[in-house]
Order: structure tokens, then sequence, then C-alpha cells
């Protein structure tokens, strides 16, 4: 039989298996600008004591990138409960290092990690948001038309198809508003706070986890693949439309359990009065067998943005096909000479100069 290996060890052993970098003493770092509490190893990445989020094993703190002179997150995780377990500290090393691998414009950016051994505490960089997360924006942001939320959904989706198009597929395990981050400047969402991912390796998961009132039924059977990320992303577009918690009826997780696995559906799904948007939900929350995938949910006629409707009263531009139709009214003949002047920076109104010619070939 093997040798148990220290905590310290099995840590030490995770850092060179996975490429960390290297384990620091944070108090062996001479700090030379005050506002920062701290330096990641390179000194490329200052740490300030302010506080953006906090979990029941991380806290998420504002930093700075003087490289680059953008703003990050610094993203902290106690190892003490990891260190209990050599299989959970290996497992959390894996997580980590996947974030390093993925790359795409709706999932979180992932810049550099290491291990602080005198804190106990590995420590992880990513982009900041400016505008907080999915659930925050929309609490902010109460009116917003249906069109915005089509946007934010097929961001989302676009990420899920990126995870989910992996060989084997990646599950995220725990999407909900909360984890998902909005730069709305930009009107940019991106699906973050992977910690809990995992490649789906074989039908049968080795652990139930998640958020209740966003985990689908066959999570509690532990024998799931990716579309219970397509399930928890219906309970999101559900919170985006009625600003309400997924099954907020109920008082503890017990109730959850209950409602989810006998398939009764959470109570603000019944407040949706719009019936495409009810019905779009009903698609990814179905039974596994039925659930649409992120790629079919992609296509689905409900996220095919129109554009505005153009009405044409007075003072608008009129149409082309009035013109001709008033034009062979009045006795000109159909022959056009269209050229464009300009456009308008303002608006990206194009200006037409139209020049008709009469029945006597006299350009009007």
């Amino acid at each position: 039989m093997a040798p148990l290996l220290s905590p310290m060890k099995v840590l030490s052993k995770c850092c060179g298996k996975f490429g960390f970098g290297k384990v620091v003493d944070s108090d062996s770092k001479d700090l030379e600008y005050p506002q920062f509490l701290e330096f990641d190893p390179t000194g490329r990445y200052g740490r300030y004591n302010e506080i953006l989020g906090m979990g029941a094993s991380k806290t998420v703190y504002k930093g700075f990138d003087e490289y680059e002179g953008i703003e990050i997150a610094w993203n902290q995780v106690k190892l003490n409960r990891f260190l209990r377990s050599s299989q959970n500290l290996e497992r959390l090393y894996c997580e980590i290092h996947l974030l390093k691998t993925l790359k795409h414009k709706n999932i979180m950016k992932f810049y550099t990690s290491w291990v602080d051994t005198s804190k106990r505490k590995i420590n992880f960089v990513t982009e900041m948001f400016t505008s907080g997360t999915l659930r925050q924006y929309r609490q902010k942001h109460r009116r917003v038309n249906i069109r915005a939320l089509k946007h934010w959904c097929r961001q989302i989706l676009s990420g899920l198809l990126y995870l989910h198009s992996h060989d084997p597929p990646i599950i995220h395990r725990d999407l909900k508003c909360d984890n998902i981050f909005v730069n709305g400047n930009q009107g940019e969402v991106k699906i973050g706070d992977l910690g809990l991912a995992a490649i789906l390796r074989k039908p049968l998961a080795d652990h139930c986890v998640g958020t209740p009132e966003f985990m689908a039924p066959e999570v509690y059977e532990e024998s799931y693949n990716e579309l219970v990320d397509i399930y928890s992303f219906g309970m999101c577009v559900l919170e985006m439309v009625t600003l309400e918690y997924p099954y907020s009826e109920c008082n503890h997780s017990v109730e959850i359990y209950k409602k989810v696995t006998s398939g009764r559906k959470p109570d603000a799904l019944y407040k949706v009065e719009d019936p495409e948007v009810r019905k779009f939900v009903e698609k990814c929350i179905a039974k596994v067998s039925e659930r649409f995938s992120a790629r079919e949910l992609l296509n689905d006629p409900f996220l095919q943005i129109d554009e505005p409707n153009l009405t044409y009263g007075e003072g608008d531009i009129t149409p082309m096909s009035r013109i001709l139709r008033e034009s062979e009214t009045n006795g000109f003949n159909a022959d056009l000479e269209l050229t464009i002047k300009g456009m308008r920076k303002d608006d990206g109104s194009i200006f037409l100069s139209i020049r008709i010619s009469d029945t006597e070939g006299t350009l009007c």
C-alpha cells in the first residue's frame, strides 16, 4: 500500500502537474505600493481591498493589471476544506486548469493562477465586469424590451454551445443569473464561475451539485448530460422575465426537491403573460428526452430578432413602392435615376437623389 501524502505535498504535486504559477508565500512579497494589499508572483497584478463578491469558499476582489492598465477580478479560494482530501484538491486544480483552455467571446476570460502557501489559498485572475451579474443588472434595470432579453439569451446559448461542443462536452452544472456577468455599456454577456464545471467522461456523474432552484430533475438522480445546463438556462430566462427566483414559493430546498422531482413547474412560469416567452421556457425545462439543445434553441424562431417596424406618417421617409405607384398615377413612366448622396453620421440614414422622367422625357 502506497504511503499517504501530506496535503502540502499533494499541493506541490498538483501545481507541477497542472502547470500553475509557482507556489508563493504572500508575506514574503515586498509591497511597494500601499494601495495594493498584495501582488501575484510576477508582480503584474495587484489586489485592492475592495470586495466584488463573496461565496462560501471564494472571495472576489478588484485588482489591476499593470501591464495592460485594466481592472481585473482577483479570485481567492480557501484551500482548507480541499486540503482534507487529496481527491478534492486535485479536482479543484483540474477545474481551474480547464478555465485556461476556454476561449470564447461569451465565456469569462481567465488570465493566471497560483497558490499562496502561507494563507492556504489559491488565487486566479479573471476579467472584471463593469455591471456585475445578470441578476444585479436586471434588478437595477427593471424595464427591458423583449428584444434585449433575446440578445442576452443568444449570447448565453452561444457560450453553452461552445462548452457543449467539446469532446467530451463541458458542463457548467451551476448556471444561474448570479453566474452570468454583464458589461452593460456594450450589451455584453458572459458565462462565468465555472468552478463546478467538469468534463463529462461517462453518463454517470460523480456528484450532485448546483443551486436547487436551477437544478434539473435528473441531477438529483446523479445521471445526466449537458442538457442540465439548458434546464438551468430556462430558469435563468424565467428569472429575467419575472424578476424573481424560480421556486421562490418554497421555504427550503427540500420543498424544491419535491416539486422538481415530481415534475411540478415553478409558480413564476404561470406569471409569464407572453405565450411565446412561456413556450420558449417550457422547451428549456421540458423532461430531458424532449429538451432542446443549445444549437436548436439558437435556431428557435423566438430568438430571431426582427428589425423594428417602420411607420410611414407625415414627415417620414416615403417608401420606394409608393414613389413608383404615384409616378405612374401622375403620368410618369418608371424610368428612374437614383444617386446615393451620402450617409448621415448620427443615425446612419442614406440620402437618395431621384430623377423621374415624364411622358415628354423631361427629368423632374
